[in-house]
């Protein structure tokens, strides 16, 4: 797996094998952002620390935008000093998505210092939409790789100056389809299979980079083409060479498969030992909690009434979602206004969305409007908020969405339902708001139980967590709220 955020699963890493081994991933290089925008360093070395009694080949990418922009609030900033650190680390490999494009474009100093401090190393991009121009100078300052292409033209744009393609099928993000034509006999060997983020959910029932691949090959690529870009491709662009192969010397990390096709794994080897037979862990690993990342939610009180917006205008910026994409587009609405404030319209699916300041207990509350959740009644709430994990609620009336901010402040992190002025249910999320303590199978169970519930209350979107935590990404187009406010990502400021 070329580009995972793992925090997204919701599993703790010894959970998280458990998933995913014995689907036959080996390796899997990821990106520890999520949980650096919340405790930092300490936070990358807990997990780091965890990984490494693990029957998996974990390599990191030293986070490079902590946090992502000035528009939001972070729990931690990861500066020159830090990513020297972390670059001295065993099994950081490389420098990890350079989100601030904007940054690099005009030359910034300290984005810019972090790009050389990778100096020898891959340094993956994270450009969506970048072209011509622009494209070119993010590539000159030094960047190999890009995961967030959406379309054929966007990807041959990117494999035609010379990046190196992931193609990212995760549970959010779906762009397979569009980019798979791209893999050809001549650009093949640069591309990659990557699900940057998958769901607990979705590891458990479809896979993991097996289910890319089984879906690539369903899609009519070559199946020895598919492995390819999941296995040698991969390794070779992070210059792992000694993984990626059955041959002599390489690291014998191996799948024994009956079924090309259908790609069903009846064991793996991790380094020459039986770890995983017919679907399941021959192995577990005990791990310890670590109590200053357990306490991270840190809200200053405010009442009810912080979470109104004044009816200065009639016309309203609401973030519309585009089904299967992260990517978002502004829409401009007529607000529905009731004693002199905007509130939600359920019959037009304009429901509020409130992100809560939860490091600095700073006060900053951002209110802004979305269209495409379907909710008719009750709230949904997460500590999980791309990429500084703030507190985010979408709801049709405040009662519900502060009830579920009250929620996720006394469990310290999690997902939480409420309707009726109450909590209708909850999965804790203790490490650092972002990771459960429970095993795969029932979080999963617990995480399909609130969807249920979100269902219930009218939301159309299979995977409403997942779809929420996004919406307060403000390097992702093309409208997001923060806690500072509403962000318009195309001009990289504040509305």
């Amino acid at each position: 797996n070329g580009h995972v955020h793992i925090e997204s699963s919701l599993l703790h890493p010894a959970e998280y094998a458990t998933a995913v081994v014995p689907r036959g991933v080996s390796a899997v290089v990821t990106d520890l952002h999520e949980i650096a925008n919340v405790t930092g360093l300490k936070g990358i070395r807990y997990l780091m620390d965890c990984a490494r009694p693990l029957p998996l080949d974990f390599y990191f990418m030293a986070p490079s935008c902590v946090p992502a922009t000035h528009l939001e609030t972070s729990g931690a900033e990861l500066g020159e000093k830090e990513l020297q650190t972390a670059l001295r680390w065993k099994n950081i490999i490389g420098l990890g998505e350079l989100m601030n494009f904007p940054g690099v474009l005009s030359r910034g100093q300290e984005v810019m210092k972090k790009v050389r401090l990778a100096r020898g190393k891959p340094v993956d991009g994270h450009a969506p939409g970048l072209s011509g121009e622009d494209l070119n100078a993010y590539l000159a300052a030094g960047i190999d790789s890009d995961h967030e292409s959406t379309t054929f033209e966007e990807g041959r744009e990117k494999l035609r100056r010379g990046m190196h393609l992931m193609i990212r099928e995760g549970s959010s993000e779906k762009n397979l389809d569009e980019l798979l034509p791209l893999g050809d006999d001549k650009t093949s060997k640069r591309c990659f299979f990557v699900v940057d983020d998958r769901t607990c959910a979705d590891l458990l029932r479809e896979g993991d980079i097996d289910a890319v691949v089984r879906k690539a090959i369903s899609r009519g690529l070559d199946p020895i083409r598919a492995l390819q870009m999941a296995t040698i491709n991969t390794a070779e662009y992070f210059r792992l060479y000694r993984a990626g192969a059955v041959a002599p010397g390489y690291i014998a990390n191996l799948l024994v498969i009956d079924d090309l096709l259908k790609l069903s794994v009846d064991m793996v080897f991790y380094r020459g030992r039986l770890v995983a037979k017919d679907g399941e862990a021959l192995f577990s690993t005990p791990w310890r909690t670590d109590p200053e990342i357990t306490h991270t939610v840190n809200i200053k009180p405010f009442g009810i009434e912080a979470l109104k917006m004044p009816a200065v205008k009639k016309s309203l910026p609401v973030i519309e979602i585009v089904p299967g994409q992260i990517i978002t587009k502004r829409i401009d609405a007529e607000a529905k206004t009731e004693e002199g404030f905007i509130v939600p319209d359920t019959e037009r699916d304009i429901l509020k969305l409130v992100v809560v300041e939860r490091h600095r207990a700073n006060g900053n509350i951002g209110v802004g409007f979305v269209k495409g959740f379907g909710l008719k009644n009750g709230a949904l709430g997460s500590s999980i908020a791309h990429d500084s994990h703030n507190i985010v609620v979408v709801g049709t009336n405040d009662q519900d969405i502060f009830a579920a901010v009250k929620e996720i402040e006394r469990l310290q992190g999690g997902l939480v339902v409420a309707a009726g002025g109450r909590v209708r249910g909850s999965l804790p999320l203790p490490i650092a708001g972002l990771l459960s303590e429970e095993p795969l199978e029932v979080v999963v169970a617990r995480l399909e139980e609130l969807q249920r519930e979100a269902s219930t209350l009218g939301c159309v979107l299979p995977s409403p967590f997942a779809t929420l935590s996004f919406l307060a990404l403000p390097v992702i187009p093309e409208l997001r709220l923060t806690d500072k406010g509403l962000v318009d990502v195309g001009a990289f400021k504040l509305i």
